[in-house]
């Protein structure tokens, strides 16, 4: 088609497209959404289907966010991870805002009929800190480290609350509760100072870094009586860290089958949150999503005064429950 003929009947499409109201303009990109981390909320992870969804406990009941999204016509993170890793804070907030404003009320659930997922699925990293209660250096005959001792654990010890250790008897038989204060990141964190640190975290959980002890001591490193499938139980919740108003400052405790076991504070660590945070992101850029375990208080089996052949550890059947001031009950099974 000649150029003439060509711009003459571009001319008249956009003549009549004019009078008809019509904008031919190319549509404007969507705005990118701003990467923010989850504020003013008390999340879970839930099992939805074959996959798994999102949850915050609001006083209606625990708000389905994929449920909420579907009915509003909003967009949601899919999940904690999805939340976390993306930055997709400020996408949940409006959410859940838009539900209390004019959600169904079919989008909330009642908690007792919640099947939990564990509080994330995919993180990078699992970091584990070693020894860093001065009560629990002293039961086991440990000297105070001069640096955190650090080691890991890998996804397939996560675990959920409510859920089931299925407990490696094969190769173990010295099984060991440790309740933890987690921390979970939602920024991406290297080199950070102490002054700075807590910045990067999105919230706390209660966490157990169950332990096989005869595998733990069986060599140097700790890592294979640590890492047995279902050995990181954490949950039930992701509390947001502008609700912890110090997580140095909270108590914490250990319940097996009824019976208290530990019960002490997080002030009593060698190394608080700032210095552990800082400490690790000089080694490793820590990502959004990833956790970070930071030790347990005195009480657990490890430290009784008894030779280790008359302790009585953990066995199936028993039933643990961990706790963390305002972070919520954390509770599992073995079998």
């Amino acid at each position: 088609m000649e150029t003439g003929r060509r711009d003459f009947l571009m001319g008249t499409v956009g003549v009549a497209a004019a009078t008809a109201g019509l904008d031919l303009r190319p549509a404007a990109a969507a705005a990118p959404e701003a990467f923010e981390m989850p504020r003013d909320m008390t999340l879970l992870n839930m099992r939805r289907g074959s996959g798994y969804g999102l949850g915050v406990k609001t006083d209606r009941g625990i708000l389905d966010v994929t449920a909420a999204a579907e009915a509003l016509g909003l967009p949601a993170p899919a999940d904690m991870d999805d939340l976390l890793q993306n930055g997709r804070g400020g996408v949940l907030r409006a959410l859940v805002d838009a539900a209390a404003a004019r959600g169904p009320q079919s989008a909330y659930l009642r908690e007792e009929g919640i099947a939990y997922a564990p509080l994330v699925t995919r993180p990078e990293k699992i970091i584990m800190m070693g020894f860093n209660y001065r009560h629990h250096a002293a039961e086991t005959g440990t000297p105070i480290p001069k640096d955190p001792p650090l080691f890991n654990k890998y996804n397939n010890s996560l675990n959920h609350h409510g859920g089931t250790i299925a407990l490696p008897t094969a190769v173990a038989r010295e099984f060991d509760y440790e309740v933890e204060l987690v921390i979970v990141f939602g920024r991406a964190c290297s080199n950070v100072s102490e002054a700075d640190a807590l910045d990067y975290v999105a919230g706390y959980a209660t966490g157990n870094d169950f332990s096989a002890r005869d595998l733990q001591t069986l060599t140097s490193q700790f890592m294979i009586g640590k890492t047995a499938d279902g050995f990181a139980p954490l949950g039930p919740y992701l509390v947001t860290s502008d609700r912890v108003k110090d997580p140095n400052n909270l108590r914490l405790e250990t319940r097996v089958n009824g019976v208290q076991r530990q019960d002490w504070n997080t002030s009593d660590m060698i190394f608080n949150c700032r210095q552990l945070i800082s400490f690790a992101s000089k080694m490793m850029t820590i990502k959004p999503g990833d956790i970070f375990y930071t030790g347990t208080p005195h009480g657990v089996i490890f430290g009784e005064k008894k030779p280790r052949g008359e302790r009585q550890w953990l066995k199936p059947g028993d039933a643990v429950a961990c706790s963390l001031e305002g972070l919520g009950e954390l509770r599992f099974t073995l079998a």
